[in-house]
């Protein structure tokens, strides 16, 4: 991401949800050096935020609900949720939680894109997305898998006011002149059952050591480290619930 903090548009948040919430813990820490802190209040059903020194990067939750799948969520930053939410319905996107407070945090809310890609607004209020972008260990990178881009980015330059500069192969996403993601045509090269989704690049120093370390934590290599042409190094991983990411190599933010 061409930003290092939270500005409104882009992301500023990415949280887990797993199947087994002490696993993910143990497992991330291994391979983003991680300090997780669980709160302990028992509304706050587990939620646990990840930091590296002070700075809180990423979340890990239990699933809340049958339905919802081991995956990680992006969050983008809005000014008024309930607003983002209404320009998502009248693109053709659906919302199918909230606009809702978080304790004093912030306003959440969960939607879908035309093509069903999940994504979350956030309206911060006492908290305002991740403390540190791009550094090892921390989020640096998004990127949309879908089968109708052309949909996809008639439907999020209306609601979030992006910029898409598309060449054959990639769109890369960006506000306000600055990079922060982009979105790849899944075409053939995903099984059917795969839907459409939003996935986080996590920093790292070495990407290949890292792909080594989540395989030996018990996790996936799903795309094994490569370099883009005129791009970054990168690899796309499994962790040991089932929840794909990828990584980039740090100071590659696109």
């Amino acid at each position: 991401m061409k930003f290092d903090k939270p500005v409104i548009g882009g992301p500023c948040w990415t949280e887990l949800g797993t199947s087994d919430l002490e696993g993910a813990k143990r497992f991330y820490t291994e391979l983003f050096g991680w300090r997780p802190e669980t709160d302990p209040r028992q509304e706050a059903g587990g939620y646990t935020v990840a930091h590296l020194g002070d700075a809180a990067v990423a979340a890990l939750s239990p699933l809340y609900q049958e339905t919802q799948p081991v995956a990680w969520n992006v969050s983008f930053a809005v000014a008024d949720a309930d607003d983002a939410a209404r320009r998502v319905a009248e693109a053709g996107g659906t919302v199918v939680l909230g606009p809702m407070d978080v304790f004093d945090a912030g306003r959440f809310a969960v939607a879908l894109d035309p093509a069903g890609a999940a994504f979350q607004l956030w309206q911060a209020r006492g908290f305002q997305g991740a403390g540190l972008f791009n550094a090892p260990g921390t989020l640096g990178w998004v990127e949309l898998a879908t089968r109708e881009p052309d949909r996809a980015r008639d439907f999020y330059t209306t609601v979030f006011g992006w910029s898409a500069n598309a060449s054959q192969w990639y769109t890369q996403w960006a506000v306000g002149g600055e990079d922060f993601g982009g979105m790849a045509d899944m075409g053939d090269r995903f099984p059917p059952e795969v839907p459409a989704h939003w996935m986080p690049y996590f920093a790292v120093a070495d990407v290949d050591a890292t792909a080594e370390v989540a395989r030996e934590a018990g996790g996936d290599v799903v795309v094994a480290p490569a370099s883009v042409p005129d791009g970054p190094r990168i690899a796309v991983l499994r962790d040991p619930q089932g929840a794909a990411f990828g990584v980039h190599r740090a100071g590659e933010e696109g």
